[in-house]
């Protein structure tokens, strides 16, 4: 199964692919999509969108798992990062692509075993799973790989819970 990991943003947002046979991950792709702060704002939106299009068209994922928005004090921003990850959704759905979506608390939670974790921890066991020299930059394409990495582990609970519903 090969999985694209999002972060969203509208300056940056991270990107992973990664590949799952049976208990193994790999990663295949990962990266950012960045856009030029001064850009008209539709036109980062385009970009976005484009860039995250060809991405799922050149590495042909079989679902996508994207982080959910969360934000504390700054709404202007949650707007913005709310719709980039509306036009990354869009692609990958018009693509027929399984969507999930995970919180950060439910990644550090599948990452690293503990939902309060920080960030570095959650880097650093997505390094190790991956088998990474090192932790990929920026943070925005750590997380996205983490992302990827909790909807793996995700994906067994629900493929055995979808076996017993069938029983």
């Amino acid at each position: 199964m090969r999985i694209l990991g999002i972060d969203p943003g509208i300056a940056i947002a991270g990107f992973g692919f990664i590949d799952k046979d049976g208990s193994k991950l790999a990663p295949v792709q990962y990266g950012s999509i960045e856009t030029e702060a001064g850009t008209p704002h539709e036109l980062r939106l385009k970009q976005v969108y484009e860039s995250a299009s060809s991405l799922m068209d050149t590495y042909k994922p079989d679902c996508v798992a994207v982080e959910k928005l969360f934000f504390n004090r700054n709404v202007t921003t949650a707007f913005t990062v709310g719709e980039a990850r509306g036009v990354i959704l869009l692609a990958a759905a018009q693509r027929g692509l399984p969507i999930s979506e995970y919180t950060p608390m439910q990644v550090k939670q599948a990452v690293v075993g503990y939902g309060k974790a920080e960030k570095r921890q959650v880097q650093e066991m997505v390094r190790m799973f991956l088998r990474l020299a090192k932790i990929p930059k920026p943070d925005d394409v750590a997380d996205a790989l983490a992302v990827a990495v909790c909807h793996a582990h995700f994906s067994v609970l629900q493929t055995k819970l979808n076996e017993v519903r069938r029983r």
